[in-house]
């Protein structure tokens, strides 16, 4: 798969965070192989004046993971694990995803809803195929790392993960969200743009299916 995010503005503002003063921790959430969104969390986090954030990065695909883990063994602040972020019973339900479409005007509508169930249920079977891969994820490496609220994290996971994975993060210093006009993290930019905890520094509306970034201000 080759990367979405690579050398563009959303690009860029993963670089800032990483480097950004204080940044000691960083999730990332939907690795693929290493080439887009995870090489940009690592070349700002090689700028980081503190020095390189501990970088903790999910991909749930074995083939994907593989090149992920090969591409990135030799730097010791990036941790790679091959889980799913969310259990498969925290995934939406079929019902939940088609009255998502049915009532927003998203870019999900770009395809046919049987055709959106249908990713939905490739993912579970998936996990299902491979049930060592359905955990939590997200609070699993919270425990191994020590780590109670990263500093950073970028949601770019499955379709239909991205709000559960928000409730997982919260408080966080920057959350960077990937699909912002798809289900993915549509309602995740809609909490966040009404937290008066945070403001939006960085957004596009056009650019793919849309993205944002957000720091926390109190």
């Amino acid at each position: 798969m080759p990367p979405q995010v690579k050398r563009e503005r959303f690009y860029r503002a993963i670089q800032r965070v990483a480097a950004s003063r204080g940044v000691k921790t960083i999730l990332e959430v939907g690795a693929s192989s290493g080439e887009g969104s995870t090489e940009a969390l690592v070349s700002g986090a090689l700028a980081n004046p503190e020095g390189p954030p501990a970088i903790h990065t999910i991909e749930v695909s074995k083939v994907r993971f593989q090149a992920l883990a090969e591409r990135y063994r030799e730097y010791a602040f990036v941790n790679c694990y091959n889980v799913s972020s969310i259990p498969a019973d925290q995934f939406p339900s079929e019902e939940e995803v088609t009255r998502f479409y049915r009532e927003v005007r998203s870019k999900l509508r770009n395809s046919r809803l049987e055709k959106v169930l249908g990713w939905l249920r490739q993912d579970l079977a998936y996990i299902d195929e491979h049930p060592e891969l359905s955990a939590p994820g997200i609070e699993r490496i919270k425990a191994t790392a020590k780590v109670d609220v990263f500093d950073a994290v970028l949601l770019d996971g499955s379709e239909f993960t991205g709000e559960r994975e928000l409730g997982l993060v919260d408080g966080a210093r920057f959350i960077l969200l990937d699909d912002t006009r798809s289900f993915k993290n549509w309602r995740s930019q809609e909490r966040l743009l009404v937290d008066s905890r945070y403001r939006r520094i960085a957004w596009s509306w056009f650019f793919r299916n849309g993205w944002a970034a957000f720091e926390r201000v109190r």
